[in-house]
């Protein structure tokens, strides 16, 4: 079975092509037959990354094209060329999308219907910088290829059984029955890292307590119990808990008003929070934390500050997870800073010292994928997992078409 996979983000467009066999979903990630990436640097203009199985590479700059464009020069690519795996597009038996919202709607991956179309994109106003790029993908893909079936793996299906203590804000109950509640997102990635933890430890889920740390541009924690999120940072949209790149995590809802009051518009409030607040914002220099600690080496102030506001961040809504799950007995780190950041990885660990967590410097500074950095004497264990949301999606796909998936609602 050939499963195509379009992973959309508000300024960029994974995809990855998987060949699983129809008899048995492998029990390890399967590498991708093709791979290919856009990033909108700018407007009307994309960089363009493409690799086949076979070692062959493409990339290119996309010069006065849409973004659909764009993409269908992407998806041509699948079949012509130095970097074609496939003869035409109809080779395709199933494509998967990542859809970040689903709401109340959805607690688990679907076949796309006219339905889910419509859900989809009434959930807009709720993730309006991804929706409308997942909702674009799937449209386009129905009108390539109409005869193959489609299906949304929603980000936010992971979470959707929190219990009301964690999903419910303490404002009045007519939120509730309008559905403003504490959804959660990154799913995917905390999903694949729970299920993965558990085969790196050799241990049942249900003997888990577990957190994952997905940190990169945008950063989440989930709190595990049984196999399932019972908590984690990110609320009603993304913007909530951890700071991260350019958004701000939680901030007193009284400086909005207060901003508000002082003539701001609520466009400007949106760009402010989530696009020029977190690490850009009180750095004044970047997003990236690597930028961000090259300018700590020039001792710039409002750097250190950076790191130091987004470290005590961190660690204070690991203390409120661990507080959810009631201890912790495993932690692991994905995500490209989660991933590559040993210094953090450190320091996250140095500050959980009193519950017995010893880590494995010489181990931790190897640049370690899919292990425990713990000591042997370690009460909690540690684990740095790569994160394979693609690989994720295309399993909910084989297991949704093969009839070994409940549907969904």
């Amino acid at each position: 079975m050939k499963i195509f996979v379009l992973n959309a983000g508000s300024s960029s467009q994974k995809s990855a092509l998987y060949e699983i066999p129809n008899e048995t979903l492998p029990g390890h990630p399967s590498e991708p037959l093709w791979e290919g990436q856009l990033d909108w640097t700018k407007e009307n203009s994309a960089q363009l990354v493409v690799k086949s199985h076979t070692g062959e590479k493409h990339s290119e700059t996309i010069e006065r094209s849409s973004r659909k464009e764009s993409i269908l020069h992407l998806l041509g690519l699948l079949h012509h060329g130095p970097t074609k795996v496939i003869s035409e597009l109809l080779d395709i038996d199933v494509v998967g999308h990542r859809v970040v919202h689903g709401g109340a709607d959805y607690q688990s991956s679907v076949t796309v219907t006219p339905t889910v179309k419509q859900t989809i994109h009434r959930l807009i106003s709720l993730a309006p910088n991804h929706n409308p790029a997942n909702l674009e993908g799937i449209e386009l893909m129905e009108q390539l290829l109409p005869d193959i079936p489609q299906v949304a793996v929603f980000d936010t299906a992971f979470h959707s059984q929190m219990p009301s203590v964690a999903s419910i804000y303490p404002g009045p109950y007519d939120w509730v029955e309008q559905g403003i509640r504490r959804y959660g997102f990154h799913g995917i990635s905390h999903q694949y890292c729970t299920q993965k933890a558990s085969q790196i430890l050799e241990q049942a889920l249900s003997s888990l307590r577990l957190i994952t740390c997905h940190l990169g541009n945008g950063g989440s924690l989930a709190a595990v119990k049984n196999g399932k999120s019972i908590d984690t940072t990110m609320g009603f949209t993304p913007l909530d808990g951890l700071m991260m790149g350019t958004r701000s995590g939680a901030v007193d809802p009284g400086i909005l008003i207060h901003l508000m009051r002082q003539g701001m518009s609520v466009d400007e409030l949106d760009q402010l929070l989530n696009k020029a607040s977190g690490l850009l914002g009180v750095s004044g220099v970047s997003h990236d934390l690597r930028a961000v600690q090259a300018e700590i080496q020039q001792n710039n102030k409002r750097a250190q500050l950076a790191k130091d506001l987004y470290l005590y961040r961190l660690k204070a809504c690991i203390g409120s997870m661990i507080m959810a799950l009631g201890g912790v007995d495993v932690i692991a780190f994905t995500g490209g800073i989660g991933e590559n950041a040993a210094w953090l990885r450190l320091s996250v660990c140095e500050s959980m010292e009193f519950l017995g967590l010893q880590i494995d410097n010489e181990k931790n500074n190897s640049l370690p994928t899919d292990i425990d950095i713990a000591t042997c004497e370690s009460k909690v264990r540690v684990l740095v997992i790569h994160t394979q949301e693609d690989w994720a999606i295309a399993q909910e796909c084989w297991q949704l078409v093969k009839g070994e998936r409940p549907k969904g609602r």
